[in-house]
């Protein structure tokens, strides 16, 4: 529900979020991590390695419905992030196009949806179904985190960003990566449990686990339903 103009999302865990109580809509951004065509795309880099698509396809539809909430107010930003390296491979370190190799055809080398991570090749791309809109911020990075080897952090201090509802993909990998990065800089998130995936379930629900713990030592978690239901409310306020 929203008081006065301000978010908060109930029935969350481990706490109502945020913790510091309901939230001016325009201190959060919407974050959605990395859902490109080589994570959730047949061709792509994570079906090259025989993994079933069909827990990340299943993201869409949640995120979807929360992004579509989030554009109907004005003062929420939303970001997007693609993971990808330079045509010519001088941001690829060598250890992790090597573990690429292992699995796949590796980083930087062609597959159906060519050059596999590499930017501005079809599968570094933005599925269809969550193409940024115009204005939407749009964070190109190497590695995991969104705030490594990016102006992430630059930009969400400038913009006055203190809380990020954080949603995609994988749930061990990047997300949460990007998660731990953010709560070290005293940014308060909450994690969108049936709008990311992970390789393996097992590994998505320990990232839940984990974020929950100890009161909530990454932030806190919720459901689209939620999420959307809170923003619906602020949009009608």
């Amino acid at each position: 529900m929203s008081k006065a103009g301000r978010l908060s999302v109930t029935h969350t865990r481990p706490y109502t979020w945020p913790c510091d109580g309901p939230v001016p809509p325009e201190r959060v951004a919407l974050i959605i991590i990395d859902m490109q065509k080589d994570f959730c795309a047949p061709g792509g880099y994570i079906d090259a390695q025989g993994v079933d698509l069909s827990a990340a396809r299943a993201t869409i539809a949640p995120i979807r419905k929360v992004l579509d909430a989030v554009r109907a107010v004005p003062s929420m930003q939303v970001i997007h992030t693609r993971e990808g390296h330079r045509p010519e491979l001088v941001d690829l370190p060598f250890n992790k196009r090597w573990r690429s190799e292992q699995v796949c055809p590796g980083i930087g080398n062609a597959g159906p949806l060519g050059k596999i991570l590499v930017r501005g090749e079809p599968g570094w791309e933005i599925i269809p179904e969550l193409a940024p809109a115009p204005g939407e911020i749009v964070i190109d990075k190497p590695g995991k985190g969104a705030f490594y080897a990016t102006d992430l952090d630059h930009i969400v201090r400038l913009c006055g960003i203190t809380h990020l509802i954080v949603a995609g993909l994988t749930t061990d990998v990047c997300v949460h990566t990007t998660i731990r990065e953010a709560n070290d800089r005293g940014l308060e998130t909450l994690l969108l449990r049936d709008g990311t995936a992970a390789t393996e379930t097992r590994h998505r629900d320990a990232t839940f686990t984990m974020t929950e713990m100890q009161g909530g030592l990454f932030g806190a978690t919720g459901t689209s339903d939620q999420v959307a239901s809170a923003l619906a409310a602020l949009s009608r306020s």
